[in-house]
């Protein structure tokens, strides 16, 4: 577990750090945008000045307005709208209204003066108001982060998603090699036990001690057996749920404390659903061991068969110690565990097995601290639907 503690705090840490590297660069890019827009306004303004003067000297043919024009012919970029006092259009500049509507001038004056607070020119005989709208420069310039953003983003998700693809290859390879090894490795003992088995059964041993140790034999061909299985598709066939849990549940229930009850209900007495049944015992196994470990031996465990049209439900619930919300999904991760010997790859090879093997899903239904923790199944009837 504390693998998990220490990489959610990285993933923390370096999410923060993004965040604020995120914050910084728009607030930079809000300082320089805020900084055109005054200088934009700048512009407007001085424009402005330069009609007012057109206007007062326009009957003199003495001043030289050559330079004025040349200010006013100089605004290419900030679309502007010159009104009277009863906000009456008189003139604009940097707005195409080719093809427009007839009001869209209007319009566009209202969005100006709603964007910007207009600029006023005293007039000699009346008072005009000058409209302006960002230019299309500033516009994008406040737009462009956003999108460069977004593309980063998107990058990195990529970026994620190929990463996160080859780390699941790789995990695969290490569980097909370590399952397949782990076959290899038990498979000699084993043979080796079975022929001892037949030759203490030509002795005059205890025929019930050679009765125990054949089953406990047994039990290891079919755990060599399982971990051959991991990393090929394994064949299926129909199975009775009820008699699965069953044996699974016998099988559990010689080996652990007599203060564990286990109470299995079911809706009907024949539900047969393809599976796996070595692989699939495997889970319900490492589900009943986790309960009674969560119950420290003492306790109950309830399993609920519900035939629901085309799938079944297996709800496997104690009444231990539970589990935390926000461990509902990092539990089944490779590593996780809560106990000071576990390797924490019970209920990930669970996960692997119901979701990879038989098509299913596996879940936390609920769970709450101190009063239990209920794990569901979801099996198909028939492999070919959809869940």
């Amino acid at each position: 577990m504390k693998y998990f503690t220490h990489k959610t705090r990285w993933k923390i840490a370096i999410l923060l750090i993004a965040f604020s590297i995120v914050l910084v660069f728009l607030k930079v890019t809000k300082n320089l945008v805020e900084s055109l827009s005054i200088e934009e306004r700048k512009k407007v303004e001085l424009w402005a000045k330069g009609i007012k003067y057109l206007v007062e000297v326009s009957g003199d043919e003495k001043q030289d307005v050559s330079f004025v024009s040349e200010v006013i012919l100089t605004n290419t970029t900030i679309p502007v709208i010159l009104t009277d006092s009863l906000d009456q259009i008189i003139s604009f500049k940097n707005i195409d209204t080719t093809g427009r509507k007839t009001n869209y001038l209007q319009n566009a004056m209202l969005d100006m003066k709603a964007e910007n607070e207009p600029i006023v020119i005293h007039m000699p005989q009346d008072i005009n108001y000058v409209y302006y709208q960002d230019s299309i420069i500033l516009l994008r310039l406040s737009y462009y982060p956003y999108v460069q953003l977004t593309i980063i983003a998107l990058f990195f998700l990529f970026f994620y998603l190929i990463l996160n693809a080859f780390r699941n290859e790789e995990q695969n390879k290490v569980w097909v090699g370590l399952s397949k090894e782990t076959a290899h490795q038990l498979g000699t003992p084993t043979s080796s036990l079975l022929a001892w088995v037949e030759i203490l059964k030509s002795t005059k041993v205890e025929e019930n001690l050679i009765n125990e140790l054949e089953k406990d034999v047994g039990r290891l061909e079919v755990i060599t057996d399982r971990f051959s299985k991991i990393g090929s598709q394994p064949s299926v066939k129909e199975e009775d749920i009820l008699v699965v849990l069953n044996d699974s549940v016998s099988y559990i229930k010689k080996r652990s404390s007599n203060k564990v009850q286990y109470e299995i209900i079911a809706e009907s007495d024949n539900l047969s659903i393809p599976m796996n049944k070595p692989l699939f015992e495997w889970v319900i196994e490492n589900l009943l061991k986790n309960a009674i470990d969560a119950m420290n031996g003492n306790g109950k465990i309830n399993i609920k068969i519900t035939d629901n049209l085309q799938v079944i439900f297996i709800d496997i619930a104690d009444n231990g110690k539970g589990i935390s919300k926000n461990q509902y999904k990092t539990i089944f991760k490779p590593g996780f565990t809560t106990k000071e010997r576990g390797w924490g790859l019970g209920l990930s090879l669970s996960k692997r097995i119901i979701e990879k093997y038989h098509f299913g899903k596996i879940f936390v239904k609920e769970s709450e601290i101190d009063r239990g923790t209920c794990f569901r199944i979801v099996l198909k009837k028939n492999p070919d639907i959809k869940i």
